[in-house]
This record gives C-alpha cells, sequence and structure tokens, in this order.
C-alpha cells in the first residue's frame, strides 16, 4: 500500500507540475517577435495583406509580427519549409492560401509534404476572388473575344497566374471547360510577377487577385470575375456566370494564419484568440477596405470545418477539371 501510494502521489505532482508549467509558458508567450512564413513574394495580394493585418500585433499578441517571404512553385517552397521546418513553439507561423495548398495537396501528394492535417488553423482574415485581366492594349474587350480567338488558335492564348494549382490556376482551367477552349498556363513565382505579365504584355491574359487588379485597374482590362456576385469593389465587373460560363467561386483565394502540428494547445489557443480580435480591429477592417482588400475573419473552429469542407469539395472538382 506504502509503495502504491508514494507512486499516486508522484504521479499527482508530475502532473501538477507540468501543468503549472505549461501554463507558465502560455502566460509568458510571446516574449520575442512572431514570424510569419509568407510563401509568395513581396508585393504580391498575401504579403500586402499580411502587413496590414499584422500592423496591430504589439496591441493584440504584446510582440511585432515579423513577415519573412519565401516564394515559389505557387506557395509550395514556404509551405513545405514549414511543414518540415518550422518550430512548433508559437513563434514560427505561416500565412495560408485557399484553396492553393489544398489543392495542391492533393495533386501533388509526393512533392507537397503540407495538407490539413500537419496545419493547425488558427484564423482567416480575408477573401480574394480570381478576375480574368488582359493588357490595357489588348484586343480582347470581353471573355467572349477571348474565347472566340482561343477557339480559332488553340493553346496560343498565354496565361499568368501565382503558380500551379493556385486559385489563378484553377480558375483557368474551369474557364478552359466551361468555355470548351485551350490555353498556355504560364506559372509565376506569386501574384506581382504575374500581374506585372500582363501589364507588361508578357502574356496576353491572366487570373489574377482581384485586390491586386482594383490596385493597379488604370493599367489594365478586367474582363471577369469567378465569383457568384459581383464585387463591391469593382462593381462594373460582371462575373463570368452573368457572361454565360458556368465558372463559380471554387478558386475564391482565403487567405489566414496556421501554425505547425504540434504547437502547444495553450499557445494556438491565445494565437487564435489574438489574432481574431486583430482582424477584426476597425482599423484593420478599414485599412483592408481603402485598398480593395475583402475581409472575411474566421475562427479556428470555423476554419478547421471549413478546410474539410474545401478538400471534399476539390477533391471532385479537380478530378472533373483533369478529365
Amino acid at each position: 500500500m506504502k509503495k502504491n501510494s508514494f507512486w499516486i502521489i508522484a504521479t499527482i505532482l508530475v502532473m501538477a507540475l507540468s501543468f503549472g508549467f505549461s501554463s507558465a509558458i502560455a502566460g509568458d508567450f510571446p516574449e520575442e517577435p512572431i514570424k510569419l512564413i509568407v510563401a509568395y513574394s513581396p508585393g504580391g495580394a498575401t504579403d500586402f495583406q499580411a502587413r496590414i493585418v499584422t500592423m496591430m500585433a504589439q496591441d493584440y499578441l504584446k510582440q511585432p509580427v515579423v513577415i519573412i517571404n519565401k516564394p515559389g512553385g505557387g506557395g509550395m517552397v514556404g509551405w513545405n519549409w514549414f511543414v518540415e521546418s518550422a518550430k512548433n513553439d508559437g513563434y514560427e507561423l505561416v500565412s495560408y492560401n485557399v484553396p492553393h495548398f489544398i489543392a495542391q495537396s492533393i495533386m501533388y501528394p509526393d512533392k507537397a509534404k503540407y495538407n490539413i492535417r500537419n496545419m493547425e488553423p488558427i484564423a482567416n482574415w480575408g477573401t480574394d476572388p480570381a478576375v480574368l485581366v488582359v493588357p490595357k492594349d489588348s484586343p480582347f474587350n470581353s471573355v467572349d473575344d477571348l474565347v472566340a480567338f482561343a477557339k480559332k488558335n488553340p493553346g496560343k492564348v498565354t496565361v499568368s497566374g501565382a503558380g500551379l494549382y493556385v486559385g489563378h490556376h484553377i480558375a483557368m482551367l474551369q474557364t478552359e471547360n466551361a468555355a470548351g477552349v485551350k490555353l498556355s498556363y504560364i506559372p509565376y513565382k506569386g501574384g506581382a510577377p504575374a500581374l506585372l505579365g500582363v501589364i507588361s504584355g508578357e502574356v496576353m491574359a491572366g487570373f489574377n487577385n482581384l485586390s491586386d487588379a482594383f490596385r493597379s485597374k488604370d493599367r489594365l482590362k478586367i474582363l471577369a470575375v469567378a465569383d457568384m456576385e459581383r464585387d463591391s469593389f469593382l462593381p462594373d465587373v460582371k462575373t463570368f456566370l452573368e457572361q454565360g460560363y458556368d465558372i463559380d467561386n471554387t478558386s475564391n483565394n482565403r487567405r489566414g494564419v496556421a501554425a505547425v502540428k504540434g504547437t502547444p494547445p495553450e499557445i494556438i489557443a491565445m494565437l487564435a484568440e489574438g489574432f481574431e480580435k486583430m482582424f477584426n480591429d476597425k482599423k484593420t477592417v478599414k485599412k483592408m477596405g481603402d485598398t480593395g482588400c475583402g475581409v472575411k475573419v474566421m475562427s479556428r473552429d470555423e476554419l478547421a470545418k471549413e478546410w474539410v469542407k474545401i478538400e471534399n469539395s476539390l477533391k471532385n472538382v479537380l478530378a472533373d477539371l483533369e478529365k
């Protein structure tokens, strides 16, 4: 009995000490700046918005957030680095893009080391539909114009986007399917260089983020929005659906913050609460709106369910588009 009592008491003490230790860690966290990995190039929509939504980090997280860009492969370079090399102490987080990282995990299960099971959702900050854009001096003034040319010249219309199986690529595949045409997709290392490719005439057209196109609308023609309804930032631009093309909002880019699997739950809870409040702050929302960036704040719990829903949907969508 005495031996058993000893072990019972010892176990209780260990549990108490462990709880006290983890609580102390959570209570002190964070004690240094938090790094946020952005898997796209500087100046693109993800990078641009990440800097806006974290500008009040000192108020909500007690430390600043430092943006670290790791572009390449439509996000694959940065996300692979994150799940393979990031510390699970809450000081290294990542900006995710949906449907991008989920679609890539489906299409490239060997190359894409990331998926919804090894990244922990923290909070979503925004939504950004894909738009079809062409150079200002393009002869294409409508989707019909581009489609008519593509039907006569299969594969001749070059289309830029921010990598493979990102929202831009998915919107392009949907356009091919809906219009019955063959386009030539040119993946760039991010939305900013992809958009510059259109503006400079390197490519004939591009799918890009509405927020980026909005800020460059004087140097482009924006032909259509890949969403279920028009966007308030570009109320005169019709959706593909309005123009007779069956293209929904599957490609709509949602952005937010995630932690690596294995991060202590008490740290995740603190981050989720802080980021959600920061994203909802009036100053953050106003700054996003002033720059043409759509806000869609989702909590950790909402996001976890959304990721599962999107993965199931994309498995069907991508299978149909790749037939």
